[in-house]
């Protein structure tokens, strides 16, 4: 089942990022990060497991611990050389324990839990597409703003962040590109092939970028998930269906899902980032997290690697001037708590059943150090029900939709996002999956907005234009007397809404 924020589970916090670095000895990253691919060809080999070898940043010492993973059995896929970061598959079932004890090897561990499998399909779920009879309702509603989109009616979470009025001063501009790391984006799309970079685009499953025609899209329509994300960033205002928070920035697609079973494992991921940073990607947006681990713990020696391996790439990535933006989970957990219960992991093989404490235990990339976690609202401005929280954890809060308890009143009453879909049709999904491409657009437009903004100031600049509800006197959102989550904090920084929920209007003045 694919980890996707719109679907389930939680996101963890940043508060502890800082002691995190000191812990692995994080190392930021050099000047460039341009892989060196060697071999791709055992990926179907049954036996064999995939691993993350993160080593001393030098040429010796990464050449010396190639021969070392030769040695132990290994064969390696592709070393990232700039961040130390080596992609292996073996079928060695000792590879991790022998190659840990290598010299210059500051962490490894599997990725995976099960053997690599032949690619295939998976179902990732239904969404909920507008009807024919529906779209020509909510077209009706829109003709009555000549400034509208067609469908735009329902887009309620465009007007509730002022991205509607925002557009008619500044759309973004063509110099900014979000990458949208995910299950891959429909470019052909007619709201998204306008504003869709090709050259920035490309499949990174398995650890290496493949760039041919086409590769960063989804493997089937049920992987909808990618393009419905990325109609809410960039939709461009062309007089066809919706419209995006930043519609006249750029758009790039970077496919991480394994196609066998749809999952987001870590060297894809790292390849992403890379990627997206040697390719000028100026924001990446991520609705997902890690698998095969909900929480990765640094006292596992595999988990602690995936950790390493993927902040290594986020920190080149924020090195080189990008802004990574990542949704908060829903769950409807307190990720500030002492602890948690994770049934969930690993999700490639069988589940176990483990408490674990947020503060150690990480989600990964949403709690690395620079990353923008965002929580979800609905058309209240009120937390959505199902969205993690946390105080000191939450960054920023943005609209993911609300289907229960906050209805807009617009031509198709719902709660949720309404956005692009495979094929050339349009749908509606909810959860911090929703919210977090909605800062994205945002951050897309402050960076249009002021060219020169590092990733800090990006973050920094959409806390300080926030607009913060506080922690509201009840959320008893079932009405059954019992408060369904606690806000802690005040009203300029607290657990439901971190800084406040982003102000696209604000971004552009």
């Amino acid at each position: 089942m694919s980890r996707l924020r719109s679907r389930r589970r939680l996101a963890l916090a940043v508060p502890v990022v800082l002691s995190l670095t000191a812990s692995l000895g994080f190392l930021p990253a050099a000047a460039s990060a341009a892989p060196f691919a060697e071999s791709t060809a055992q990926t179907a080999d049954a036996p064999n497991l995939s691993y993350v070898v993160n080593t001393k940043v030098d040429r010796h010492t990464i050449a010396s611990v190639k021969k070392a993973v030769a040695a132990a059995g290994g064969t390696v896929v592709i070393t990232y050389d700039k961040i130390g970061v080596i992609v292996v598959h073996s079928a060695n079932p000792d590879f991790g324990a022998q190659i840990r004890k290598v010299r210059g090897v500051q962490s490894a561990g599997a990725t995976r839990t099960s053997p690599l499998t032949p690619a295939g399909t998976t179902d990732e779920g239904a969404a909920q597409l507008l009807t024919k009879e529906q779209a020509e309702k909510v077209e009706q509603a829109s003709a009555a703003d000549a400034a509208s989109e067609p469908l735009e009616a329902d887009q309620w979470d465009l007007r509730a962040i002022g991205a509607d009025k925002a557009a008619q001063i500044n759309p973004g501009s063509r110099k900014v590109t979000v990458a949208v790391i995910d299950t891959g984006v429909d470019d052909t799309h007619p709201d998204i092939a306008p504003n869709f970079s090709a050259s920035q685009s490309a499949n990174c499953d398995g650890g290496v970028p493949n760039t041919a025609e086409g590769a960063w899209r989804p493997y089937t329509a049920e992987d909808y998930h990618g393009t419905h994300v990325a109609g809410e960033i960039a939709a461009a205002r062309n007089g066809i269906g919706v419209a995006g928070v930043a519609p006249g920035v750029k758009v790039a697609a970077i496919n991480v899902t394994d196609p066998s079973n749809g999952l987001f494992y870590p060297e894809s991921v790292v390849c992403a980032f890379v990627f997206a940073a040697d390719h000028g990607v100026e924001i990446t947006n991520n609705s997902y997290y890690v698998d095969p681990w909900l929480y990765n713990c640094v006292d596992d020696p595999d988990q602690r690697a995936i950790v390493d391996a993927v902040n290594r790439a986020s920190l080149y990535a924020q090195h080189k001037g990008t802004l990574n933006l990542a949704s908060a989970g829903n769950s409807n957990d307190d990720l500030d708590s002492d602890a948690l219960v994770d049934d969930s992991s690993p999700d490639d093989s069988t589940p176990v059943t483990r408490t674990v404490d947020p503060h150690e235990c990480f989600d990964v990339p949403t709690m690395l150090p620079g990353v923008v976690t965002v929580s979800a609202t609905g058309v209240n401005n009120l937390k959505s029900y199902y969205s993690s929280y946390g105080d000191g954890v939450i960054d920023i809060a943005a609209p993911g939709g609300d289907r229960l308890y906050q209805i807009p009143d617009t031509p198709s009453k719902n709660g949720r996002i309404l956005s692009t879909m495979p094929n050339n049709s349009y749908g509606f999904l909810q959860g911090t999956s929703m919210a977090s491409p909605h800062a994205a657009g945002v951050a897309a437009l402050l960076k249009s907005t002021h060219p020169w903004a590092t990733p800090a100031q990006l973050q920094a600049l959409m806390k300080a234009q926030a607009d913060n509800p506080g922690c509201p006197a009840s959320y008893d959102q079932d009405g059954d007397g019992t408060q369904d989550a606690t806000c802690v904090g005040g009203k300029r920084v607290n657990g439901f809404y971190g800084f406040g929920i982003v102000n696209a209007l604000r971004a552009v003045k």
